[in-house]
């Protein structure tokens, strides 16, 4: 099978007639004989029967849903293909949905101790998790390997979220204020528009611009909002969450306009702002795992805070305390009483949605902090927010974020 033939396969079913696309699902669908379907589709077929099908597979023909006994074999080569074929037929989003399968139906976290595995596999914040986890017992033949796919993943993150941190720290638009020699992005197009409707050319049905308006930047007023502490729990089901606040924490480090600080603990502390240059080596410093001390690293982060007025606490956990929870709520009322700025993520991640204790959210929003969850893609907006010091109640407002309030404790504890 060429790959030109799988080429044609899959390019014939967007000029297939619909009646013909619907009988050709109904096969794939019921699993009928293998060769009733395209080379494409046996391919397709094949790949999906060695991960979701039982039974035996008999006489190497497909005889309906349930005949064919799948297996990937504990085999690196043999993975590798089968994720060849997978990506071959679905985009990123769905590979990454079949890799989460494979790993949880087939015992496949072992696979990631093979360099060859590791090198066919789709890599996302995922997979980075499963790495990160397992990094004490990867072999050395694999962890070059897993060093790469872990740079890969990151060089990926870096270039979606690392302009819009930047601009958001840095500078934003000032609508208050017009100039004639606007960056390209700034242009007010409807104000163009109207100032420059006299050179309308009529035989190209085109208006050529010969002044333009935009917006003024200014600079964000930082130089007394310099410092900021991402204290983030690394606990298991914080996974994904260490891996963005990270990121973010590598970019702001980068930044002149702000000193940033990045603490992961669980029922122990990793000072991690040495290494935020290069953000592989912070990941492969972060211990996911163990029990949760949330009060103990708040005390850590309120020890390297020396100016409060001027300081930001990220405090990024789902607050299952496994420490002294009063405590905590006292050392959090403290540092928000000497002027800090104290924020609560419940979560930094892709679905925004939190698994979370009611209770302890509802007692830390009792004593003014913001505490809600947030998308890796709203986070640049909402530290430039932070460090002006807006309302954070009504910046969650604007963006549909939801906010715990003080009475989900009560709710929670009845």
């Amino acid at each position: 099978m060429s790959d030109q033939d799988i080429k044609d396969d899959q390019e014939g079913g967007a000029r297939r007639p619909p009646k013909e696309e619907r009988e050709r699902r109904w096969r794939l669908m019921l699993g009928t004989d293998e060769d009733r379907l395209s080379t494409g589709d046996q391919q397709l077929c094949r790949a999906l029967s060695a991960l979701y099908d039982d039974g035996d597979e008999g006489d190497g023909k497909r005889k309906g849903r349930g005949a064919r006994r799948g297996g990937l074999q504990r085999s690196a080569p043999s993975v590798a293909k089968w994720m060849g074929d997978i990506r071959e037929h679905f985009p990123a989003s769905v590979v990454q949905v079949i890799q989460r399968d494979a790993f949880e139906r087939l015992g496949l976290k072992q696979m990631l101790m093979e360099p060859e595995f590791l090198a066919a596999v789709e890599a996302d914040v995922n997979l980075i998790a499963d790495l990160m986890s397992l990094r004490s017992v990867i072999p050395e033949k694999t962890k070059d390997t897993a060093r790469a796919v872990v740079a890969k993943v990151v060089a990926q993150l870096m270039e979606r979220l690392e302009r819009r941190t930047a601009e958001a720290l840095r500078g934003a638009l000032d609508r208050s204020k017009r100039t004639n020699r606007p960056r390209f992005a700034d242009i007010d197009w409807s104000r163009t528009i109207q100032r420059n409707l006299r050179h309308y050319q009529p035989d190209r049905q085109v208006i050529i611009p010969e002044n333009l308006v935009g917006f003024m930047r200014k600079q964000r007023r930082l130089v007394d909002l310099d410092e900021v502490v991402l204290c983030v729990d690394q606990s298991g089901s914080m996974a994904s969450s260490v891996i963005y606040a990270s990121i973010f924490a590598a970019v702001m480090a980068s930044l002149p306009v702000v000193a940033t600080k990045l603490i992961c603990f669980d029922t122990t502390i990793l000072d991690l702002t040495e290494e935020l240059a290069d953000p592989v080596d912070v990941l492969f410093g972060v211990q996911l795992g163990g029990g949760t001390d949330i009060n103990q690293a708040v005390a850590y982060c309120k020890g390297k805070i020396e100016r409060p007025a001027k300081s930001h606490l990220v405090l990024i956990t789902d607050l299952y305390e496994g420490g002294d929870a009063e405590e905590l709520l006292g050392r959090l009322a403290s540092l928000i009483g000497a002027g800090v700025n104290v924020i609560v993520l419940l979560a930094l991640t892709d679905s925004g949605r939190p698994g979370y204790h009611a209770s302890l959210a509802g007692k830390v929003a009792g004593l003014g902090a913001p505490v809600f969850a947030c998308t890796p893609d709203l986070f640049p907006d909402l530290m430039a927010s932070a460090l002006r010091r807006d309302d954070l109640h009504a910046w969650a407002a604007r963006n549909d974020i939801k906010l715990i309030r003080e009475d989900e404790a009560e709710r929670a504890d009845a």
